[in-house]
């Protein structure tokens, strides 16, 4: 159908390399019977790629190695489709902020709705869900910042905001050896007082976590921010919660830290 073609090929030369079903309907008036058929013709052909129901990616001969091209590139028009705000997160905003010791396999998107994780050529994309009401505190944006493609713009968490996303949600950042790193690496850069307004938002166990590891990382100015947090504390939690047993060659492991609030029940390992 060379009107579909020509479609596609208009789209691309626009610089934009998605379309909605809607947005193809009304364009070319085609039935919805003739657009599935163009559709799974070109989608055969390698020519587009189909991300989710009703959104529609437009594949240049050099995206078709890795199947589509970079999440970061249409992840934006993806959840303006979805009608949902969002941030990247987690281990592609800590690699897009500096800290890529650990490569980030998944690309992860942190949004207010539980959304079904999927892959796409070689790209693997997880969804985080944050509660709406404190995903709607933090998600703002002065503690956002632009991740900058080809195709334009997309929304990655600031530094403050990463780093409490990855404490809050550390076992899918590398676990507490990939949270320690990314506080080690990210830590420094982080503006206090903007870290402990964020942090409100935030489960208290988590803060005391990430405010453990700023200080053994050496961000004291950092750490400080968070203080008041651990004096709420009721009582101590683990530092990993994943490990069970406590080990008893790690000093003080049966003791809360006065700096945390914290049972260290695992010694952490970071990259020099």
């Amino acid at each position: 159908m060379a009107g579909f073609a020509r479609y596609l090929d208009d789209r691309l030369a626009q610089g934009r390399a998605y379309f909605s079903r809607e947005e193809v309907l009304a364009a070319l008036g085609l039935s919805p019977a003739a657009l599935s058929a163009a559709l799974a013709r070109h989608a055969r052909k390698g020519r587009i790629a189909i991300p989710k129901h009703g959104f529609y990616l437009i594949l240049r001969p050099e995206d078709r190695g890795l199947g589509v091209p970079d999440p970061a590139r249409w992840i934006d028009p993806l959840m303006r489709y979805l009608k949902l705000d969002y941030r990247i997160g987690l281990l592609r905003a800590a690699a897009f902020h500096g800290s890529s010791h650990q490569a980030a396999m998944v690309f992860q998107v942190i949004a207010p709705r539980q959304l079904r994780a999927f892959e796409i050529g070689r790209h693997r994309l997880e969804f985080i869900f944050q509660m709406p009401a404190a995903f709607g505190q933090v998600n703002q944006a002065q503690y956002l910042g632009q991740l900058k493609t080809d195709a334009g713009y997309a929304r990655v968490s600031g530094i403050e905001l990463t780093l409490l996303d990855c404490a809050r949600y550390f076992h899918r950042a590398g676990g507490i050896n990939g949270l320690a790193q990314i506080a080690k690496d990210l830590g420094g850069m982080a503006d206090p007082s903007k870290l402990a307004k964020i942090a409100e938002h935030y489960e208290n166990s988590c803060v005391r976590r990430l405010g453990y590891l700023l200080e053994n990382m050496g961000h004291a100015l950092q750490a400080d921010a968070l203080r008041p947090f651990v004096r709420k504390a009721k009582s101590a939690v683990l530092l990993d919660p994943a490990v069970k047993s406590l080990s008893s060659v790690l000093p003080g492991v049966r003791e809360p830290q006065p700096a945390g609030g914290l049972v260290v029940n695992e010694q952490v390992e970071v990259d020099s």
